[in-house]
């Protein structure tokens, strides 16, 4: 058996050596590799696994022996799967690894922003010591107003961190979630997303990439903002218009920006859309990796052996994910 894994920048040696155990060939290649070399490297494959990579419909389509595809990790927007699917080939995701893992990555950039750490930090560095001067002034979290835009698994936590961990008041956006659902979660509803980014200190994004999300967060929404406001997103780098953002920073329409996603990966100082953020006081650039600690990690690597073992076997492979485009599939598959 053969199994290729894409974005071998991101280890995974307890994917690479249970997979091995096993006897199957794995074969590991890097991120940004052209179609062409991965539709050669599938050619004789009888398992995918990608992580950011995509997976088109030529991929697919030239490789007679796929059994499964299989990301590790959540966002399954790479891959085609309407092609998938009319082949019969199962995909299957690693949905519940890093919910929690991610909405504390979330928070950190929060309370980074909020305190001025990653300008404290510098001029500490620079200077050995900092007094107590207005330009360092930091912000509470306690009384202040959080907005979450989607309330799923990751935004929850996001809540529970903030309200009862720091008595913070938060507001929710999320036309999917009834009143009662979010209340539970110590959210209050708002069913206008323009009124509540009007209201809040911070804004933390939570919400799937979708056609009805694709820069739901763009020059309105922004101009919506206080001057004052932090904006946080660990979900998907399209959910905002970035070109937007750079404007809105660059002029000071903002007090703070942390990112850990971007339409377009890796980031880069130069050529890139957001280049001009780099170096500035008031932005985080994180490179998408809110979710890598020794736990996540070790939750990622067992749930993705589990789901490849299935597939190479011969067995149905458990979804968990409840993403309608996963739910769509009928054939190799059992929902959990």
């Amino acid at each position: 058996m053969k199994a290729v894994r894409t974005d071998r920048e991101l280890e995974c040696p307890e994917i690479d050596a249970g997979l091995r155990a096993r006897g199957v060939e794995l074969v590991t290649l890097p991120d940004g590799i052209p179609e062409a070399d991965l539709i050669a490297a599938v050619a004789d494959a009888d398992l995918l696994l990608m992580c950011y990579t995509p997976v088109t419909a030529a991929v697919i389509a030239n490789a007679p022996k796929l059994k499964g595809i299989v990301k590790y990790g959540v966002g399954i927007d790479a891959i085609d799967i309407p092609a998938a699917i009319e082949r019969g080939i199962p995909v299957v995701n690693v949905p519940e690894y890093a919910e929690e893992t991610v909405a504390e990555g979330a928070f950190a950039l929060m309370i980074a922003l909020a305190r001025r750490m990653p300008q404290i930090g510098r001029a500490m560095a620079a200077e050995g010591w900092i007094w107590p001067e207005q330009r360092w002034l930091g912000r509470d979290i306690a009384g202040a107003t959080l907005g979450l835009v989607g309330a799923g698994k990751i935004g929850r936590s996001m809540a529970r961190m903030a309200g009862q961990g720091f008595r913070a008041c938060v507001l929710g956006y999320d036309p999917s979630l009834d009143a009662a659902t979010m209340v539970a979660a110590g959210i209050e509803k708002v069913d206008n997303l323009h009124a509540m980014l009007r209201q809040c200190d911070f804004i933390s994004l939570h919400c799937v990439l979708n056609a009805a999300t694709r820069g739901l967060i763009g020059r309105a929404e922004l101009a919506c903002l206080k001057p004052s406001a932090v904006l946080v997103n660990v979900s998907r780098g399209a959910l905002i218009d970035e070109q937007a953002l750079v404007e809105a920073i660059l002029a000071g329409r903002l007090g703070g920006v942390g990112l850990d996603v971007y339409s377009v990966e890796p980031l880069a100082k130069a050529g890139h859309m957001l280049s001009p953020l780099f170096g500035r006081d008031d932005v985080i650039l994180f490179p998408h990796l809110t979710f890598f600690t020794v736990e996540a990690m070790r939750r990622l690597s067992e749930d993705t052996l589990a789901r490849c073992f299935e597939i190479l076997e011969g067995s149905p492979v458990q979804v968990r994910s409840h993403d309608p485009r996963l739910r769509a599939q009928r054939q190799n598959v059992v929902f959990a």
